[in-house]
């Protein structure tokens, strides 16, 4: 590997460090020949959101659209010539060769990105599953091969789906902020209100149903992955699990209350996920 390519890797590494410490330190239970694909992979991903969500993004929707086509057209470039002067796609690049990832399938994932540069107004499920198949199924397509299980990357897409879903369950709040309704059949007014609603709570209730099926449609995943692969996934799901069984305690109101898990119960909600079978 030459002095610019490791540079390359170190600069994905640092900015996985800096923007999701959780993660970083998740990717670490990793076996070693892989995680610098990971950090790769990571850094792609977060400087196409930054694009779209960071503090210094492009002002305007448009502007923003006009970035993400240039990230991808330096991508695809640096996939046809094999280098590129930008650091994060060198390395992605690399790390493709290396381990025969798809990265074609972040042609889907961009797709999504361009969507979050305006409003976002999701009317159906098949719209929601559509977006989610690129912002999320997509990256764990990619996923799949550096985990050891290249033959089970349509588990790993639904797995990326559930964890996706239970995001947006529990973040109703903050994405309307942002001018998002992800969740089909809701209203602004549904949302704006102090307290929620039963029409509210009915479409959170049917999300969280569907979470959970995705969850049990990703199972699969977890059995292919290598051994040492497979306590840290488990880990991951249990939390995400509990999540969603914390939106059901409330009663389905993320609205008047926040649906993250406080850190006293993150580690016993980890331990339930290393005790339920794959």
């Amino acid at each position: 590997m030459s002095p610019d390519l490791r540079k390359a890797y170190a600069t994905c590494r640092r900015t996985h460090r800096r923007h999701d410490p959780t993660y970083y330190y998740a990717t670490r239970r990793l076996p070693r020949e892989v995680r610098p694909a990971v950090h790769a992979l990571y850094a792609f991903v977060r400087e196409a959101d930054e694009l779209v969500d960071g503090p210094t993004r492009p002002a305007d929707p448009a502007a923003r659209r006009e970035a993400l086509d240039q990230l991808e057209t330096d991508l695809s470039a640096g996939v046809a010539a094999g280098e590129s002067p930008r650091p994060v796609i060198a390395a992605l690049v690399d790390a493709g060769a290396r381990h025969e990832l798809p990265l074609g399938e972040l042609g889907t994932y961009m797709d999504s990105m361009r969507i979050d540069c305006g409003p976002v107004r999701i009317d159906s499920w098949e719209e929601l599953t559509a977006y989610m198949n690129g912002s999320a199924a997509a990256v764990g397509r990619i996923m799949a091969p550096l985990l050891g299980a290249p033959e089970a990357s349509e588990s790993f897409a639904r797995l990326g789906l559930a964890f996706q879903l239970t995001n947006f369950i529990r973040d109703v709040p903050e994405d309307f902020a942002l001018d998002r309704i992800y969740l089909p059949g809701m209203e602004e007014s549904d949302i704006a209100a102090d307290h929620a609603s039963e029409r509210f709570r009915r479409l959170l209730a049917e999300s969280v149903q569907r979470a959970r099926e995705l969850f049990r449609e990703g199972a699969p995943a977890l059995a292919a992955v290598e051994p040492r692969v497979r306590p840290g996934m488990r880990m991951a799901r249990g939390v995400y699990v509990r999540v969603l069984d914390r939106v059901e305690g409330l009663g389905y109101d993320v609205l008047g209350r926040r649906a993250d898990l406080p850190p006293w119960q993150l580690g016993a909600a980890a331990l339930a996920g290393l005790r339920e079978p794959a």
